[in-house]
């Protein structure tokens, strides 16, 4: 040993009640004034089992990964049917016929035609910044800028976090982030007056933004999800798109968190009405079971890495890429997706009327909803990360078996699509509860 000594909640020796790890370096987490983490050790459906035996509605899809439900058994049998035929191979050398069913079915309902893979969202979005940026280089055509929004969040490698919001979250690392032009986000809400004055204000920022040469655009449509489920209209996406096409510049959509139904839609760009060069994917791509990331692009773009020259090649791979299991689970997923489009299509209708009750709560500000995601801020303060009044919400929801992971002192839903409405009426009127009695 070093002679370092380990916090009391750490150490299983003076604290042999303690419910931390001895071992375990849990992600966002501060152990020193977190809860310790609940022992999970079953999922089924919406539904989370604990060691102690209480059940918890998992009302944010562990992260917004769990597209269809814990335990999917389609899902399962296709991951165990392939661990037995095909668990693994080095995609350099090999293609498999999962991998190659995954993107003629990913390509035919992005409208992109390739399909590279990768690990999860973060690399996904790190994959469409340098495919972006070699394209022009391999062109022979100098463009200096990246373009992103204000809030956004892309993930927390270095590339994506350069092109998110700079916050404590990137601070330590700001010397080693390169330069990202930055546009205003107008997030909206129900019964927002000032939305069209904001959104003219940010299209004359990112118009002036363009006129620097400009290698590609980055934003997640319609809703940027880490940074507090802030919401845009589709008409102010579409505006954005028309300005991006008229400087010749690319547009990389981010649907990591509002891929797979979560948006109403089976793509959150189809929702808004724009048609993007490149989309990060991941998250519900394999149904929340298995780490997987795809970043889909234009033939044109990956002509742009076709030649004799060898510097023209894309060099960027994972071990895993092309995981035969990833893609047997993503398969699976689109399937389910596919037969029951209602799941998605009709979630926010769902969702509606228990959000317009929960409106009139005088400590419920901002309501907005979108798909399956629905959010609204304590308190009439502006939205913080480090607002202690999420979590105090979030563990008297606990007590009436919900779990929700509030993003500071915004609250927000997006359960499983297979959440049934009794499940539904249980998580809202959980809420209603805590807030009650807070």
């Amino acid at each position: 040993m070093n002679g370092t000594q380990l916090p009391e909640c750490l150490d299983p020796v003076a604290s042999p009640g303690s419910s931390w790890h001895p071992n375990l370096w849990h992600p966002t987490t501060q152990v020193a004034t977190a809860e310790p983490p609940l022992r999970v050790v079953a999922g089924k459906g919406v539904w989370l089992e604990l060691e102690d035996g209480r059940r918890l509605i998992d009302a944010i899809s562990s992260w917004w990964v769990t597209l269809h439900g814990h335990a999917e058994p389609r899902i399962a049998t296709a991951i165990a049917t392939q661990a037995v035929t095909l668990e693994q191979v080095i995609f350099a050398n090999f293609r498999h016929p999962p991998a190659e069913r995954l993107a003629e079915r990913l390509s035919a309902v992005t409208g992109l035609e390739r399909l590279f893979f990768s690990d999860n969202g973060s690399t996904a979005v790190e994959v469409a910044l340098k495919i972006a940026w070699q394209w022009w280089h391999n062109r022979g055509e100098q463009r200096s800028q990246l373009i992103a929004f204000s809030g956004a969040y892309h993930g927390d490698t270095f590339g994506a976090m350069a092109v998110g919001e700079r916050s404590a979250f990137s601070a330590a690392f700001e010397p080693l982030l390169f330069h990202v032009a930055r546009a205003p986000w107008p997030a909206t809400w129900w019964a927002d007056a000032t939305v069209e004055a904001r959104e003219q204000e940010a299209l004359q920022q990112l118009d002036s933004l363009l006129e620097t040469p400009t290698a590609a655009v980055i934003l997640e449509p319609l809703v940027q999800g880490a940074s507090g489920m802030a919401m845009v209209r589709p008409a102010f996406l579409q505006a954005v798109e028309q300005r991006v096409r008229q400087a010749g510049a690319l547009l990389i959509a981010d649907e990591v968190l509002t891929g797979f139904g979560r948006c109403g839609a089976l793509f959150a760009s189809q929702r808004a009405g724009i048609q993007p060069d490149l989309m990060a994917l991941s998250k519900g791509l394999t149904g929340g079971f298995l780490p997987m990331g795809v970043t889909m692009a234009r033939e044109a773009l990956f002509e742009g890495f076709v030649g004799e020259q060898p510097q023209l090649t894309f060099f960027h791979g994972h071990s895993f890429t092309g995981n035969p299991l990833g893609c047997v689970a993503a398969l699976a997923s689109l399937d389910l997706l596919e037969e029951n489009p209602d799941r998605y299509r009709g979630i926010e209708e769902r969702h509606r009327p228990h959000l317009e009750r929960l409106a009139a709560h005088q400590q419920v500000k901002r309501p907005r909803l979108l798909g399956g995601i629905a959010a609204f801020d304590l308190g009439a303060e502006p939205a913080s990360y480090f607002n202690p009044a999420g979590k105090e919400l979030a563990r008297r929801v606990r007590e009436h078996g919900v779990f929700l992971r509030p993003l500071g002192s915004v609250v927000y839903l997006m359960p499983p699509l297979c959440m049934e409405a009794a499940e539904l009426d249980a998580c809202y009127a959980a809420i209603a509860t805590a807030l009650d009695e807070g």
